[in-house]
């Protein structure tokens, strides 16, 4: 495997691929050399074809405290007099954007504080797994700040308008049991148990076709701009890419096999 200053990637499942953020000693910050890394990584993985299922994580103790402090203040002192360019549109952002849009699922392994930014990037995955430990909170507002890498998108999405508005508006941080309790992550395991455990659920999901994930990934994302009928139509053309593969035509017998076996 490629590597990098700022990250690490594996493959330790057969059709799963793992990207750590690897500054445990800055929180996890993202600093442009991270940005331009997990871009990088995003893209080899997407091209290969052999991997179906991407989990993001953190080293040491916290997941991702957004965007490093240290040098959003020098960008703010050095760089904000010579550019209109926000630092989360330079930095942020194009993660944020990319793992949103990344053809397969990604997991989030939560192992620890994820705020502001990195709550954000956790966001994005299609899917939240969370350690005991972890922490989540929308703190933009506590550094006099408006939420800066799609919180506002996607949180009311995910636990309502009402609990969205309390998280961003408080910059309260809220435990592991809270997070589940409002439907922020899927489920809570153990610390020590959280990466074999995302990868657990992570290798169920590789042994599906890689069309068909895909195209479902697609079709969950768009539907939430779209009505019933347009949400048919995007199905209904998903399927038709598929009708004609040997797998689909393998899957089915096997379908067909499983119900004759359950009526003897």
């Amino acid at each position: 495997m490629k590597e990098y200053q700022t990250i690490l990637s594996d493959t330790p499942r057969p059709g799963v691929c793992q990207i750590t953020l690897n500054r445990p000693g800055h929180g996890n910050g993202v600093i442009p050399q991270m940005a331009k890394d997990l871009s990088d990584a995003l893209n080899y993985f997407e091209e290969n074809m052999d991997l179906k299922v991407l989990v993001l994580t953190g080293a040491g103790k916290q997941f991702c405290a957004g965007a490093d402090l240290r040098a959003f203040k020098k960008y703010i002192q050095e760089e904000l007099s010579s550019t209109h360019e926000a630092y989360n549109a330079r930095v942020l952002f194009p993660i944020t954007q990319r793992l949103c849009s990344f053809r397969m699922p990604v997991i989030a392994a939560v192992n620890g504080a994820a705020t502001a930014g990195g709550l954000d990037l956790a966001l994005a995955c299609d899917m939240r797994i969370a350690s005991e430990k972890a922490k989540m909170g929308e703190t933009y507002i506590k550094l006099g700040l408006n939420p800066g890498n799609g919180g506002t998108y996607f949180m009311p999405r995910l636990i309502g308008s009402g609990l969205a508005a309390e998280m961003a508006l408080t910059g309260d941080i809220i435990d592991a049991n809270r997070a589940l309790e409002i439907g922020l992550v899927n489920r809570i395991v153990p610390a020590e148990e959280l990466i074999t455990e995302t990868l657990n659920l992570a290798e169920r999901i590789s042994r599906h076709s890689r069309l068909a994930l895909e195209a479902t990934k697609h079709q969950l994302r768009h539907s939430w701009h779209m009505d019933l009928s347009a949400t048919l139509n995007l199905s209904f053309w998903g399927a038709s890419n598929m009708t004609h593969t040997q797998e689909l035509l393998d899957n089915i017998d096997k379908a067909i096999a499983d119900i004759d076996a359950r009526k003897t």
